[in-house]
């Protein structure tokens, strides 16, 4: 079953993040280090010290004030943190963290809800380095790890630790937002290790700009017609678990720079056979 949310209501521009390009990089150019040294000679830092809101204001003004940085933002995180809200998953997945924006929103979120440990995977030393300094400032550190690796190494490691055992054999929920061509392969790893099962929510971002026609073809396909997926692949990694049952929703919303986007919310509501 797959939905479509079309309005996304409307955005303040009052709120917007500077243009994400300069000089045409949008990350890795120094920004990350920048936002680092802003929180932490922010003047009002003791009031940052294990307050994950203040945080995210903080980082919210460095992006509308100095240079855009590439985090989900209030208005698409709003719509994860009340799915959170809702679901309650005991354990949550995030492929690709950056600065930890959303390990700070979500991982806030995670605990109100009364969840128990956050994953978050980034490949770039540098920005989990400056995400580990954030989340321990938010105070969150109990309850968020961050891996560094891919998506697909993060997961391997995660599950030869022996992580993905007990409460944590099922995943509640796994937030996509990282390397786009790779949305599809890791989903179906995480099928593969069993991680995803009925009642786990899968959040991928970023499904307009630019977009993930293998990732919504696959989430959005009945059992039959992801066994001839499977059938047809040439390698045991580009298999998953196409016995999963999904129902999905296509919701648009905005980037903190203000443009339309979406994500593509999908729940695994049972098995068959």
């Amino acid at each position: 079953m797959h939905n479509v949310t079309e309005n996304p209501g409307s955005f303040d521009h009052s709120k917007a993040y500077k243009n994400w390009e300069v000089d045409g990089a949008y990350f890795g150019d120094g920004r990350e280090v920048a936002l680092l040294k802003y929180i932490y000679n922010h003047p009002s830092l003791n009031e940052l010290r294990g307050n994950p809101e203040k945080i995210l204001e903080a980082i919210d003004t460095f992006a509308r004030t100095y240079t855009g940085l590439i985090n989900i933002g209030d208005a698409k995180g709003g719509i994860v943190s009340a799915t959170i809200a809702e679901h309650k998953p005991t354990t949550v997945l995030e492929l690709g963290g950056y600065v930890g924006y959303s390990a700070i929103l979500f991982g806030a979120a995670l605990k109100r809800a009364g969840g128990k440990s956050y994953y978050s995977i980034e490949k770039d030393p540098l920005f989990a380095a400056v995400a580990s300094s954030l989340i321990d400032l938010a105070g969150l550190r109990d309850l968020v790890r961050v891996i560094v690796g891919t998506g697909a190494d993060g997961i391997q490691i995660l599950a030869k630790e022996g992580t993905f055992q007990g409460d944590r054999a099922q995943l509640g929920m796994i937030f996509l937002d990282h390397h786009k061509p790779s949305y599809t392969s890791d989903l179906k790893l995480c099928e593969r290790l069993g991680l995803v099962g009925p009642g786990t929510v899968l959040i991928a971002d970023n499904m307009i700009l630019p977009g993930n026609p293998p990732y919504a073809e696959w989430v959005r396909a009945s059992v039959q017609e992801k066994k001839v997926q499977d059938e047809a692949a040439m390698t045991p990694e580009e298999r998953g678990n196409p016995n999963l049952q999904y129902e999905s929703q296509f919701v648009k919303s905005f980037e903190p720079s203000g443009m339309v986007d979406a994500m593509e919310i999908t729940r695994c509501v049972g098995i068959e056979g």
